[in-house]
């Protein structure tokens, strides 16, 4: 159990950067944007083929990051410019890249035609890297005789992949702080919540968009290109679901800690994005559920993330109606009593 809850914080912390990306379009943008199903499969495509190319698994990442910018952007041009829907230009841009990530796959094949997944089971990635780097310094050893001595029987095989993610997922979170707070990102921010207010102070609300839309598929393909990395293999089917899976590590991060500043609010998707990986892998753990009720498992904790905090601001609602209601009559109670003395 300890081994699967570990794997499960493993791949959240991964995963937060891509809850990052998803943050920053429905909550900071406003945008309901599906590019996501693609733009994360399109980060592992672009790392993978790269990878077993020979390109170093650094530079691999570096351009699926550039790829997933240029399809985000895309999408905010067909929004923008082409004046299509936010809705269908998502969805468009993720059919599209569908065939893209096939061909992207393909280009490790001689005749170059698609392919839908790619091993990297005998290719160096970043994580392996980390794991040569990591096992020299003999840090696994001490933490993993400790855990025996506390009387975990099962330890994890290395924890140098979840310190690297865990570095460099919150390097990305107060990158995303401070960005927010320049200029650039509290007009982003502005247009999110009042795009008319924001234009008649002259500021450019398609090249915000644009933008937005572009940093935020940039960093939904990085946790794909990561995610890809980590488990060994890319496949074109890895983003079904994807942006669900964002939502909801949104949504439980938001409801758990809370939106009162960025800085707490992105706090929170990354918190959200761990808890929702933790809580899957312990349903997955009942005899009843199977690799296949995945989905229906997303579903599920997706409606209960948003019904459940509506339901208990409710109950909170009518608890303090009531007391004020009760502060009323005791008030009226008084001065009846007061008068009828007097």
């Amino acid at each position: 159990m300890f081994v699967a809850i570990f794997g499960s914080v493993e791949q959240g912390i991964i995963y937060a950067i891509m809850a990052l990306g998803v943050y920053l379009t429905f909550r900071v943008l406003d945008f309901p944007d599906l590019t996501v199903d693609g733009s994360f499969v399109t980060g592992g495509a672009t790392a993978a083929t790269m990878i077993t190319l020979g390109y170093n698994p650094i530079l691999a990442t570096i351009c699926a990051v550039f790829a997933g910018f240029i399809a985000g952007s895309i999408t905010g041009i067909l929004h923008t410019k082409a004046k299509i829907n936010a809705l269908l230009a998502g969805i468009l841009m993720m059919i599209a890249l569908y065939s893209i990530n096939l061909r992207i796959m393909g280009f490790t094949l001689d005749s170059g035609n698609g392919r839908p997944t790619i091993p990297l089971s005998n290719s160096e990635t970043i994580f392996t890297s980390m794991a040569t780097f990591w096992k020299s310094l003999g840090i696994d050893e001490a933490i993993n005789n400790t855990l025996r001595n506390i009387g975990f029987e099962q330890t994890p095989n290395t924890w140098g992949t979840l310190f690297l993610m865990i570095i460099v997922t919150f390097i990305i979170k107060f990158a995303t702080d401070w960005f927010l707070k320049t200029e650039s990102g509290l007009a982003l921010r502005a247009t999110g919540d009042n795009p008319k207010m924001i234009r008649s102070f002259s500021a450019n609300t398609d090249t915000l968009i644009i933008l937005g839309l572009g940093l935020s598929n940039a960093l939904v393909a990085l946790s794909g290109a990561l995610i890809a990395q980590y488990s060994r293999f890319a496949d074109v089917q890895a983003g079904i679901g994807m942006i669900v899976s964002g939502l909801a590590s949104v949504i439980i991060g938001e409801a758990i800690f809370g939106t009162k500043s960025v800085v707490r609010t992105t706090l929170a998707v990354v918190c959200g994005a761990v808890i929702y990986r933790i809580v899957i892998a312990l349903a997955m753990q009942i005899k009843i559920f199977d690799t296949g009720d995945l989905k229906l498992l997303t579903a599920v904790i997706v409606i209960i993330a948003l019904v459940l905090p509506k339901a208990i601001e409710k109950r909170k609602d009518q608890k303090r109606k009531a007391k004020r209601k009760a502060e009323r009559l005791t008030q009226l109670t008084g001065k009846k009593e007061g008068e009828s003395i007097a």
